[in-house]
């Protein structure tokens, strides 16, 4: 009896030494893809912030004329740099205004970059206004 009594415990001790290798083999796993969703959840924040703090430069040029004062854009996107560059449109282009925005964050050890243009009247000149 007291050798029935030893195979028991030996398989029963196998049987522990088992589920906790596969325990740890699953919690390992477990923690790589929560870190890789962490890395692609600052990435898409990063990208999201950069792509709302360009459509509000096109949006306030195209709107106002200016862009967005520096301290105001630094207030709201933090995290973000913004430049504006301006050039006249050619073809078909003739006569507006071409404005391209840069916005660019860090996510991590990645670099976000989303550039954006829009077409617009130049300054001081309005708008005209469709079906006249």
């Amino acid at each position: 009896m007291s050798e029935r009594t030893r195979q028991t415990n030996g398989f029963m001790l196998a049987e522990l030494i088992v589920a906790m290798s596969l325990f740890a083999l699953l919690l390992a796993g477990l923690t790589v893809s929560v870190g890789g969703f962490s890395a692609f959840n600052r990435h898409q924040w990063a990208r999201q912030q950069c792509i709302a703090a360009a459509m509000a430069q096109l949006d306030s040029v195209a709107a106002t004329g200016a862009p967005i004062d520096a301290d105001e854009c630094k207030r709201l996107w933090p995290r973000v740099t913004v430049s504006l560059e301006r050039a006249l449109g050619e073809g078909q282009w003739a006569g507006l205004e071409r404005i391209d925005v840069k916005a660019g964050a860090q996510a991590g050890s990645r670099q976000v970059v989303v550039e954006l243009s829009r077409y617009v009247a130049p300054a001081g000149q309005p708008a005209e206004e469709e079906g006249s």
